[in-house]
């Protein structure tokens, strides 16, 4: 039973996602402050992060900043009553793995939930193997990507990006393919504005100029191409 952290003070929405999180078979903590939230943090592990952004003390952004600086690699999905592009580069800057915007359907939060554990292993067993192209190399069992032999340092998010189109090299992968493929087999409710931020980050890590691609190009009205670059 995977036991989650909630770090949240809107008490109307706490009494709902208490109910949820029972009813969908997680244990849970609940923080309704930041100085709450790094005290649970401190007595014991949880498989993943429910963390709201606003909060009396602070943010949930600092509350991740602090999560990764110990090296802590738990899934973290940001609750936000912003979809501004702002708040989801901030998001996935300081950490985060995904975010879901207020008001949400308790449904879409729960297929994130289950395939953010599933993707990080939470829940499946690891997968094996390792993946060469070109001058990109992803150790599958270590969830570990370089790029000539140069650890790649990328969210949880940009990495199953960079799985999916790898094991698509030279193919083109349509943007629907890759929203269906890393949020849950549904990606009605992603927006393409969180797409297109995981593409810019991801160019930003792996090519020498992101503004003229040569690993990550895109297909116009199709979608996106990895590309073959020798090592």
């Amino acid at each position: 039973m995977n036991q989650l952290l909630l770090l949240e003070d809107d008490i109307s929405l706490i009494d709902g996602l208490q109910y949820a999180l029972r009813k969908n078979g997680y244990t849970f903590e609940i923080a309704r402050t930041v100085g709450e939230a790094k005290t649970l943090l401190e007595q014991q592990a949880f498989d993943l992060l429910l963390l709201d952004v606003t909060l009396p003390d602070g943010t949930g952004f600092s509350v991740c900043e602090w999560v990764r600086g110990r090296g802590n690699r738990v899934p973290i999905i940001f609750l936000t009553a912003s979809d501004e592009e702002v708040s989801v580069i901030r998001g996935l800057d300081c950490g985060g793995d995904d975010y879901i915007t207020k008001p949400f359907r308790m449904g879409e939060l729960f297929s994130r939930i289950r395939a953010l554990l599933r993707r990080t292993g939470r829940t499946d067993a690891p997968e094996s193997g390792e993946i060469l192209c070109g001058d990109i190399a992803i150790d599958l069992l270590k969830s570990r990507a370089t790029l000539r032999d140069i650890p790649l340092e990328l969210t949880l998010g940009e990495y199953k990006l960079l799985c999916l189109l790898v094991r698509n090299a030279g193919h083109v992968v349509s943007r629907q393919s890759i929203l269906d493929t890393l949020w849950d087999q549904n990606g009605n409710f992603v927006d393409d504005n969180t797409l297109s931020v995981y593409i810019r980050r991801l160019r930003e890590k792996v090519e020498t100029d992101p503004s003229h691609p040569a690993h990550l190009t895109t297909v116009r009205g199709f979608g996106y191409q990895w590309n073959e670059v020798p090592v």
